[in-house]
């Protein structure tokens, strides 16, 4: 059993990796992540050295863009990754990768389990946050909540059945279409954190 500054420490991965899949990095937001007690994080997650390589591309893309052009650039590469619905992108929604059907679409049986999920919590997607339920960012976001309020079974039945079931190939999607490195190490660091997490939960 993990100890409660354990799953504050889990919680608080799984609420970066959210924030960052659900929005473009603004300026304020670039603020944040690169705020002393932010780099003292990062710092803290690659001390892992499965994950060092992705933390430390991430943390160098964010502290090296000094200008407006080059976050504009990082948030074309968001838009063109996770919010244009064409077959060179890395849709971020569940119901595409799960579904049986030929042509899948969003809204699917996977943003209704979400949404029974959150209603069940007492939880609700952000109102400004106009996306299905079954986005990644959301699921991420209910793993992080899920940290600090239940047990570990319960943990690794969410993790394993509904973001694990279809994340590899959600990133693998990713990989093939990131124009730069950002979202390709985040995709690849949100994989490892899902696996080794799962396997810390397994034991």
């Amino acid at each position: 059993m993990m100890d409660k500054e354990m799953n504050q420490a889990r919680s608080l991965v799984y609420s970066l990796l959210s924030s960052l899949f659900a929005r473009e990095v603004s300026s304020i937001r670039q603020q944040e992540l690169t705020s002393p007690e932010a780099l003292e994080f990062w710092a803290m997650l690659s001390q892992d050295p499965e994950l060092a390589p992705q933390v430390q591309l991430l943390l160098a893309t964010l502290t090296q863009m000094t200008n407006e052009r080059q976050r504009l650039e990082l948030a074309a590469d968001f838009c063109g990754l996770f919010l244009v619905g064409d077959r060179n992108n890395a849709s971020p929604y569940a119901s595409l990768y799960l579904s049986d059907e030929a042509d899948p679409t969003i809204f699917g049986e996977q943003h209704h389990q979400m949404c029974d999920f959150l209603r069940q919590s007492k939880l609700q997607v952000q109102g400004d946050f106009k996306e299905p339920a079954d986005h990644l960012a959301v699921m991420l976001a209910y793993m992080a909540q899920l940290c600090t309020n239940t047990n570990n079974d319960v943990q690794l039945s969410f993790l394993t059945t509904c973001i694990n079931s279809w994340l590899a190939r959600f990133v693998a999607r990713v990989d093939s279409n990131d124009p730069g490195q950002f979202y390709r190490a985040l995709a690849q660091l949100t994989l490892k954190w899902t696996q080794a997490d799962t396997e810390a939960l397994s034991q």
